[in-house]
Formats: C-alpha cells, structure tokens, sequence
C-alpha cells in the first residue's frame, strides 16, 4: 500500500495529517509507504493535480470521496468537513476508510466513474 502525502511546506496542518496517517496505519497493522511530496510551484500543483496542502492519497486515490471529481488545484490551504465544522487535518474516519478499500482491493476510481 501507497499513502502520499501532498503539501507544501508553510502549512501548518501537514505534520498533524501526517502523525493521523502513521497512527491508523500503526493501529491497522498496515505496512505502508508514506511518501510525502513538498509542492512548490503551481505548475506542480497542477501537474499532480494538488488539491491543497494536506492531501493524502492511498494508493493515487484521494481519501475524501467527495473531492475525488475535484479539479481545483493549486498551492493553497485544504480544509476537510468534521460534522458542522471545517478543519485543516482529515478526519480520521477518511484516512481509514481510504486505507480499508485499498486493503479490500476496492478500486474507487473504477466506482466513481
């Protein structure tokens, strides 16, 4: 399994997404590459199709559902749902989900086409 993740070095979420990503994958016993992926241009951004900063793909499938038809790259600030507020780090519940379909060996791209 491969987690990315996607930010860019001012933000001050990436570290808290990143500590979110080794604490499921500890608590899942899953052996996973984290590979994290300084952004630091826009032509970057767009290249990687960069959502904002943090991004976190599990295996080149971003975790949020709902941002998976997304086209709004560029170097900015993320922000994630939680309930009836917004948050600069994922739920956790998105982290694990993403990593229980590629566990299953569910292809979520297939599904949301």
């Amino acid at each position: 399994m491969k987690i990315e993740l996607l930010y860019f070095s001012d933000c001050p979420n990436y570290q808290g997404a990143l500590k979110q990503i080794e604490e499921v994958t500890r608590t899942a016993n899953i052996a996973a590459e984290v590979e994290l992926r300084d952004i630091r241009t826009e032509e970057d951004a767009l290249r990687l199709r960069f959502l904002g900063s943090p991004t976190i793909r599990v295996n080149g499938v971003d975790i949020d559902p709902a941002a998976r038809s997304s086209t709004d790259y560029g170097l900015k600030c993320r922000v994630y749902r939680q309930g009836n507020r917004l948050a600069g780090v994922p739920p956790r519940e998105l982290v694990e989900q993403a990593i229980q379909e590629a566990r299953n060996g569910h292809d979520v791209r297939a599904a949301d086409r």
